[in-house]
């Protein structure tokens, strides 16, 4: 299952805060922040699909995420590379690497990181 856009925009300041009441995550956002209603819908969107759940303090919930943000955003990029680049890892990096203007430097970054895991392997 798929988070929207605004859904992810939500999910990713509970990532980073790892739990929070609704008035933690409204100040999370920058101006104009979003309605209270708003962050209400998406946070029980967001709970029906499995991604958060909460505790319950009295009247006042505080939500935590059950999905990582490493193994969402694996998955995704897994489904992209086989959807857009005919499940080929090779055509994703020849791609990625073309279309991003990566610099000199960050080539060699990424080159580094590729050797050391075929060395793991």
């Amino acid at each position: 299952m798929r988070l929207s856009k605004t859904e992810e925009d939500l999910m990713n300041h509970l990532w980073k805060l790892e739990k929070g009441f609704m008035k933690d995550l409204l100040e999370a956002y920058p101006e104009p922040k979003p309605a209270t209603t708003t962050v209400a819908t998406l946070l029980k969107r967001m709970t029906d699909k499995g991604f958060i759940d909460y505790k319950r303090f009295g009247n006042s919930r505080e939500y935590f995420p059950l999905v990582k943000k490493k193994d969402y955003f694996s998955k995704h990029v897994n489904s992209l590379i086989k959807n857009f680049f005919n499940d080929s890892s090779s055509q994703f990096a020849s791609f990625f690497t073309k279309e991003t203007n990566l610099s000199k430097a960050e080539l060699e970054d990424l080159k580094a990181i590729i050797d050391n895991e075929i060395k793991n392997k």
